[in-house]
């Protein structure tokens, strides 16, 4: 089985969502000084690859503990947007080019290709969002989560969240920040 790592390496100087805390990960004893090896970690649970629970923009949300383990794990597919472009729009073309096979998926993954700029500026720019009519059908289809390897699933600037809302009121996670979706096949 061929195992594929969709997560950003947690490190002191990685991208964060504006405003956010870089993490501070120290090693606090050695094996040579002390006999063994431990590192501190400090860091928000928004860096890097990341969930996004109820309780992330909902006070009567829950969070991700309170999910049984099987919310976590299931069948997923990879939907190919790497034809867009900055500011575009994940629409529902791209949910219908895969009937037949995505009803069956549990997580739809959208690869824009975007996580390439990781740890640059334009990471933070127009990346691609889903529309309001994807979102409508994730929640319709009764799916587990949405991943995207972007910062958001909607616009960076966006204050009042409402695609997060859409989503997390019907306790579907999102995961954002995937890397390395193009190593999976989506043929």
């Amino acid at each position: 089985m061929k195992i594929i790592d969709l997560t950003h390496t947690i490190t002191n100087n990685m991208t964060v969502f504006p405003g956010g805390l870089q993490p501070d990960n120290k090693v606090i004893s050695t094996v040579d000084k002390d006999g063994w090896m431990e590192t501190r970690l400090h860091m928000d649970s928004h860096n890097g690859t990341h969930m996004d629970a109820p309780a992330h923009v909902r006070e009567d949300g829950i969070t991700l503990d309170k999910f049984g383990a099987d919310k976590f794990v299931g069948k997923a597919i990879v939907v190919d947007c790497s034809d867009l472009s900055e500011g575009d729009t994940i629409d529902i073309s791209y949910i219908n080019k895969y009937k037949g096979i995505i009803e069956d998926a549990e997580f739809v993954l959208f690869k824009t290709g975007w996580d390439k700029y990781w740890d640059t500026e334009k990471y933070y720019g127009k990346f691609p969002v889903i529309s309001e009519e994807v979102a409508d059908y994730l929640i319709s289809s009764n799916k587990k989560g949405i991943g995207l390897d972007v910062i958001s699933i909607e616009d960076i600037e966006s204050s009042d969240l409402p695609m997060h809302h859409k989503v997390l009121k019907n306790n579907l996670v999102i995961i954002e920040n995937l890397c390395n979706l193009d190593q999976i096949d989506t043929d």
